[in-house]
């Protein structure tokens, strides 16, 4: 099997600090779940105990994931920092929304954005990313999730409305779109 594509997000300053951001395969599976893990219990620290629970994703979501090549990683000298979701298309969840979209063409999903917890900007080093693929943003996020959404906000996002997750939790609805 070939070697996982890499990109080096931060060439400029590889030297001091090299992130990279690769697609995770099915080895990865024991890393991401601690990761995960993690990012569920700083949620509820945060004050966002219901978001993910106390098991999202679960394994077979980020089997899924992995399997359509949608799962990526983000590295810091080769240690996890982070993961998500990203792929451009229609998200079947954003198709009915109490609000209104910004735009009506096609758009990147950001999804089960989750990090170590010391990764500063890792939100910004995300959307960043994904912005080189497409214009056009999607992402949303439970109302208790105050860090994320004052995130979104600071990198430019709108709120655009509430949509339901598939087993019918709101969450609240952002785009971003590009000149």
């Amino acid at each position: 099997m070939p070697p996982r594509p890499t990109l080096d997000i931060f060439a400029p300053i590889a030297i001091l600090f090299c992130m990279t951001i690769e697609r995770a395969d099915k080895t990865d599976l024991p890393l991401l779940l601690a990761l995960y893990a993690g990012a569920r219990e700083r949620m509820r620290a945060a004050g966002n105990p219901t978001q993910w629970g106390t098991h999202y994703p679960p394994e077979a979501l980020l089997r899924d994931d992995i399997a359509k090549g949608q799962l990526y990683l983000v590295r810091a000298e080769k240690q996890l920092t982070g993961a998500f979701v990203f792929f451009c298309g229609e998200d079947p969840t954003y198709r009915k929304i109490d609000g209104a979209w910004l735009g009506e063409g096609e758009y990147g999903v950001i999804h089960r954005v989750a990090s170590d917890g010391r990764t500063h900007g890792f939100l910004r080093l995300v959307v960043n990313w994904c912005s080189r693929s497409t214009s056009d943003l999607r992402i949303d996020t439970h109302r208790d999730n105050a860090p994320m959404r004052a995130a979104l906000a600071a990198l430019g996002f709108t709120a655009c409305g509430v949509i339901l997750t598939d087993d019918g939790s709101p969450r609240i609805a952002y785009e971003r779109i590009l000149p």
